[in-house]
Formats: structure tokens, C-alpha cells, sequence
């Protein structure tokens, strides 16, 4: 399967809004939208983001089709990396190559990652693009409606 990253198009965010909106990705992702089906919340959040000279978003590509987003977003010492994968696509390396994608646009280091603890997928993901869990915390859930574990990861220079 080829793997690309392109600007984000008008286009994209149809199909963004639906795999965001899909419950099953919501409760495993964990940190999400209070309400992933408020199709206005969304339309404002990606404005304010495309808007946005300190965010690097990018629409995931797989065999040319768009299957999901990752961007890179906040202050220099303070980067982080988020990425949006359709669940038909999970478990096919496909985030991996995403990210490595990804961090190869965006050379600030550090860079850091959240993910919700029992998130394994998204862990291995981190991991294998060099990620480093730095520090353990707690953090409240909208998807899941209470506070759960979340991991912070690093990638130094």
C-alpha cells in the first residue's frame, strides 16, 4: 500500500468528519471532541486550524485514497504530533508510515505525543517512529465521559 501526505483540501474534511465522528475509533482515541457528531464544532475547530502558521496538517493518503489526517501543532518547545487513521486502515502499518511521513516535514525536536494508556495501537505507533514514554498522567476523556491514564511520549533531536 503507498502511503503519502498532502495539504489538507476543502474536499478532505467530508471524510474527516465522518471517520472522527465513528464511535468505535472515538472510545479507543479517547481524547476527542466533546461531541464528535457536531458537524459545526468541527467546521469551526478545522478553520481555526488551517488558519493556524503554527500547525502542519496534512491529509494521509493510502493507494490515493484519503484515509485520515496528521498534524503537528503548538509552540516550538512545545510541538505535537496528532494523527487520525480510519479503522478500516488499522493494523496495516499505515499510521506508522504516516507519522514517519510526517516527522520527516516537521524537524523540531522535541516533539510530543499523548495517547490514552490501554491505546496500544497508537503506542506502537509512537514507539516505532522513536517515540519515548517521558511521563505518566491523568486526563479526562470526553469520548469515554471520565478521567482515564494517559501517557505522554517524546521523540528527542
Amino acid at each position: 500500500m503507498d502511503v503519502a501526505l498532502r495539504k489538507v483540501h476543502d474536499s478532505d474534511l467530508p471524510v474527516f468528519f465522518r471517520q472522527m465522528a465513528d464511535p468505535e475509533s472515538n472510545q479507543v482515541a479517547a481524547f476527542t471532541a466533546k461531541d464528535p457528531t457536531d458537524r459545526d464544532a468541527f467546521d469551526a475547530h478545522w478553520a481555526r486550524i488551517r488558519a493556524a502558521d503554527d500547525v502542519l496538517t496534512r491529509a494521509v493518503l493510502a493507494d490515493g485514497d484519503v484515509i485520515g489526517s496528521a498534524a503537528v501543532y503548538g509552540p516550538p518547545e512545545e510541538r505535537e504530533v496528532t494523527y487520525w487513521i480510519d479503522r478500516a486502515y488499522w493494523g496495516r502499518g499505515v499510521a506508522t508510515a504516516a507519522l514517519r511521513a510526517l516527522l520527516a516535514e516537521e524537524t523540531v525536536r522535541p516533539l510530543y505525543a499523548r495517547v490514552a494508556a490501554d491505546n496500544a495501537g497508537s503506542r506502537r505507533v509512537l514507539e516505532k517512529c522513536g517515540f519515548r514514554i517521558t511521563e505518566r498522567t491523568r486526563g479526562f476523556a470526553e469520548a469515554r465521559g471520565e478521567e482515564i491514564d494517559e501517557l505522554v511520549l517524546t521523540l528527542d533531536a
